[in-house]
C-alpha cells in the first residue's frame, strides 16, 4: 500500500461538493461501460447519465450522507495555489440499509486514473472499513459488487482479503 500524496485528504461529503462529485460519479460509469464491457455496455452506461439520473442520484447521496454521515467520503486534493479539486469518492450504503446484503456494502469507490497508484485510493478504502466497522449490522462483513472483468479492481480488493461469496446474477427487465 502507497503512501498519500501530500496535499490530498479524505474527508466526509459536503453537499457544496456535488458538482465535482457528479463528474467523478461520470467517470466511475463511463469506466465500467468501457473497461468491462463493449460498445454496448458503454452505450448503456452513457444513457443512464441523463439531467434526471443526475438530480436523483445527487439527492440520494445526500440523503446518504445526512442520515449517516461518513457513508460518502471523498479524496480532495489542493494545489500548492491554494486551489481544490475532488479526485476521488468511496461510498458505503448508509446503516439502514445493511439489511440488505446483511452486512455492510461498499456500492462505489472511484479515482481519477492520474491517482491511481498514489495510495489514495487506499485511503478511501480504509475509511469505508473504518465507517463499516462503526455500523451495527446483521453480519460482520462488508460486501461489494466487482465485475469480474475489471482486473485492476479484483487485484485492489484482494489486496484487502476480500474473497468471492456467492455469485450475482442478472437479467434484463
Amino acid at each position: 500500500m502507497s503512501e498519500t500524496p501530500a496535499g490530498v485528504e479524505v474527508r466526509p461529503y459536503d453537499p457544496a461538493d456535488a458538482e465535482a462529485f457528479w463528474e467523478l460519479k461520470r467517470g466511475f460509469e463511463l469506466g465500467l461501460g468501457e473497461g468491462t464491457g463493449g460498445d454496448d455496455k458503454l452505450s448503456k452506461y452513457e444513457a443512464k447519465l441523463t439531467d434526471d439520473y443526475r438530480t436523483r442520484y445527487l439527492s440520494w447521496v445526500e440523503r446518504c450522507s445526512t442520515d449517516d454521515p461518513g457513508c460518502v467520503v471523498v479524496a480532495e486534493a489542493t494545489a500548492d495555489d491554494g486551489t481544490s479539486d475532488l479526485v476521488g469518492y468511496a461510498f458505503a450504503l448508509p446503516e439502514g440499509m445493511t439489511f440488505i446484503w446483511d452486512a455492510a456494502v461498499l456500492n462505489e469507490i472511484y479515482l481519477a486514473p492520474e491517482y491511481r497508484g498514489s495510495g489514495v485510493a487506499d485511503d478511501l478504502m480504509q475509511a469505508v472499513l473504518d465507517h463499516a466497522r462503526s455500523q451495527d449490522l446483521p453480519l460482520d462483513r462488508i460486501v461489494l459488487d466487482v465485475d469480474e472483468a475489471n482486473d485492476r479492481a479484483q487485484a485492489f480488493y484482494d489486496r484487502y482479503g476480500f474473497d468471492h461469496w456467492g455469485e450475482l446474477v442478472a437479467r434484463d427487465l
